[in-house]
């Protein structure tokens, strides 16, 4: 299954933010979306999950059969850098709602508390309010629905970044778990984390997007290509 963007574009005030952009992404590898703050990630996530209405351009999904269908918002889940979850219900209250909401993603024989062991879900915080969870953990309990739904694409938007060590440790596995069923795209400014996680890098600049070579992704090149690409970029939101 790929992921193929094809010309979409985005202006903003006249200010032309997504110029056309066109790339294809494959299922079973997890790519690292790079640019500096302004360059229009969070444009680009916005306009594939239909957020954001773009001014032009069309995104697809191809599937191993070569037969092509437009991207539709349920094909995409978006963890947010700033989970939005329900405060006033518990974890274990919360995706149970959305179990009941959506029996057809129900999986025969696996219940509640097993979808919470997979992500390492403490069995006293699955029973405590999201109000008073973590960054951290409320992120993990997006991922969670992410699980039990299946989208086919999943955008992750400045993940891992406040998480601890431990917990970072685990989405890392998490995420490497989930990306022989998923397309998975995530934005960072972190090339440390890129390189560590990513099976390809893809740079947002100047309204485009370029790959940085695989075989140099852990190579001493590595850095210098990615400061060429990135230098002439906006520095500001």
């Amino acid at each position: 299954m790929k992921l193929i963007l094809e010309r979409i574009s985005k202006t903003f005030d006249g200010k032309p933010v997504l110029r056309e952009v066109s790339y294809s992404f494959e299922k079973g590898k997890i790519y690292g979306l790079l640019g500096r703050n302004g360059a229009g990630k969070t444009t680009l996530f916005n306009s594939l999950s239909r957020e954001l209405k773009t001014d032009g351009g069309k995104a697809y999904l191809e599937e191993e059969d070569g037969g092509r269908r437009e991207l539709r918002e349920t094909d995409v889940g978006y963890v947010y850098s700033l989970p939005i979850l329900p405060e006033f219900l518990t974890g274990y209250e919360f995706v149970k709602f959305y179990l009941e909401a959506n029996p057809d993603r129900r999986t025969e024989g696996v219940d509640i508390d097993a979808w919470f062991d997979r992500m390492r879900f403490d069995g006293q915080d699955r029973h405590r309010l999201i109000k008073g969870y973590s960054h951290g953990m409320k992120n993990k309990v997006q991922m969670l629905l992410f699980f039990i739904a299946k989208p086919p694409v999943i955008l992750l938007d400045e993940p891992l970044t406040s998480f601890d060590v431990i917990v970072a440790l685990e989405m890392k596995q998490m995420l490497r778990e989930m990306k022989q069923d998923h397309i998975l795209i995530f934005s960072t400014h972190i090339l440390q984390l890129a390189t560590d996680l990513c099976d390809e890098l893809v740079v947002l600049n100047q309204g485009s997007l370029s790959s940085v070579q695989s075989e140099l992704l852990r190579s001493p090149e590595f850095e210098r290509q990615v400061v060429e690409l990135l230098q002439d970029g906006p520095a500001d939101e």
